[in-house]
């Protein structure tokens, strides 16, 4: 019998969903998932939590985040964060979050991990192209869904259970603010430690990268803010971490209490606070703003040059559509395949496609 054929008969999965007995009442227990859309036999050797974890940090939406931007469209430093390092970042606090109130680490790590996998190449950017230009819209968290159900592995998803899902398409807020009523929140409470754990990550390494890049300096950010979460990168993550735990408590089933992740008032004015300050001066600086034109430019010409020459189209997404490629069906093609490119991959393209036309 070949190696990775073997069976392990050490009762490893049972012995680690047995520890999951000592997590918080109101943590999500592996063994009670609510399933996969195709059943499976059980793993030997993780809980279920675990081998979504596994399935994700080995799929190829997940290696592409490597190349897909944050902010900075093609930066020319080292060290500004990207899409991949972004969701790394989300994974570490989020986790944190989990072990501090007990809850479920392992699904916390799979819903943070696979937060971002539909996310488009150069950012938020260029999802707002795609929602302008595809007639149903365009929404990152949606196209991570989809990514996992019925893009990934060959046409036939990752097959996750039902609670990492849930809390991948779960895990935007709106414009409004972090906590906004607006928002839809996960299901499980490892799922909104995420959503949290997610706006955490991207306010403070965006100013990070802001300052790194001379659009802004430290002293410019709002003085409310800094009073507050304090005057540094590691201040300011400690700061949101440690009132996330402290209002989030009850979830550790001490005390009484209807469980919930949040933040107290004062702290969450001031996230809020420097996220609207990163609108303002950052998202919508000049320099940001000159590369955004060019984006728009370039998606918009790659989705039209593709609805019009549909079968210049790779085969793979071509054997989606079909016969008498419908509009709708080659839209929502055209979508996956543009959503699914790194930045470089999308210029590239679009130099292939238009050779005399600048980026």
């Amino acid at each position: 019998m070949p190696p990775s054929m073997r069976v392990v008969h050490h009762d490893i999965r049972q012995r680690l969903e047995q520890k999951e007995e000592c997590l918080s009442p109101h943590a999500t227990k592996s063994r009670l998932s609510r399933g996969r859309q195709r059943k499976e036999q059980p793993c030997s050797m993780r809980t279920e939590f675990q081998r979504d974890r596994d399935r994700i940090i080995h799929c190829k939406s997940f290696r592409r985040l490597m190349h897909k931007t944050q902010v900075f469209i093609a930066p020319a430093g080292d060290h500004y964060r990207t899409r991949l390092t972004h969701t790394v970042e989300v994974s570490q606090i989020a986790r944190t979050i989990a072990r501090a109130l007990n809850l479920n680490e392992d699904l916390t790590e799979a819903i943070a991990l696979g937060h971002d996998l539909g996310h488009t190449p150069f950012g938020h950017m260029g999802e707002e192209v795609l929602n302008e230009l595809h007639p149903r819209g365009f929404r990152h968290n949606e196209q991570s869904l989809r990514v996992v159900e019925r893009l990934e592995n060959d046409g036939r998803g990752l097959n996750l259970t039902w609670e990492v899902k849930d809390g991948i398409l779960n895990h935007s807020k709106p414009r409004e603010g972090i906590l906004s009523k607006q928002r839809v929140t996960a299901s499980t409470l490892e799922g909104q430690i995420c959503s949290i754990a997610d706006a955490i990550a991207y306010i403070n390494h965006d100013v990070d990268d802001a300052i790194r890049g001379g659009i802004i300096s430290a002293e410019d950010l709002p003085r409310k803010a800094r009073d507050v979460l304090g005057d540094s990168h590691r201040q300011r993550i400690n700061t949101l971490v440690a009132d996330v735990i402290d209002a989030s408590w009850a979830a550790t089933g001490e005390g009484g209490g209807k469980p919930s992740i949040g933040m107290s008032q004062e702290v969450q004015d001031s996230a809020n606070a420097l996220r609207d300050f990163l609108f303002r001066k950052v998202y919508q600086c000049e320099t940001i703003r000159r590369e955004d034109d060019k984006v728009r430019r370039l998606i918009r010409m790659l989705y039209e040059y593709y609805l019009q020459y549909p079968n210049e189209l790779p085969e793979k997404y071509l054997q989606n559509l079909p016969d008498g490629g419908k509009v709708q069906a080659l839209q929502d093609i055209i979508v996956d395949y543009i959503s699914g490119m790194t930045d470089r991959y999308a210029m590239d393209s679009f130099q292939a496609l238009y050779p005399a036309s600048p980026e």
